[in-house]
């Protein structure tokens, strides 16, 4: 296992740090945003119902379910960006078979 600079894990670590603090806050935006302004959001509509119902029960899932994804397709790109690319490691620990 090569060792890494403790810059780049520090780099690395701050990168990842803020992409999981970044998903929270969008879902707690959603979540109880939702429910702060649904008085205001209940004057409008989507698909036939009040949108602040249509969010509670359909769109902060899809939002939970849009960050998942998002978050992972990104997560692999700063793992690649930082020399972490898991299907690389798989590679290089190709072959290593114990004998019995």
């Amino acid at each position: 296992m090569r060792k890494i600079d403790k810059s780049v894990a520090d780099a690395y670590f701050r990168a990842r740090t803020r992409l999981v603090v970044i998903c929270l806050i969008l879902g707690g935006l959603v979540s109880f945003g939702v429910v702060a302004f649904a008085e205001q959001l209940s004057a409008y509509s989507f698909l036939g119902m009040p949108l602040h119902y249509y969010m509670g029960a359909q769109g902060a899932v899809l939002t939970f379910v849009i960050l998942l994804f998002a978050n992972a397709v990104i997560s692999d790109q700063i793992d690649r960006k930082f020399g972490i690319d898991e299907e690389h490691n798989t590679t290089i620990s190709a072959g290593k078979v114990l004998d019995h």
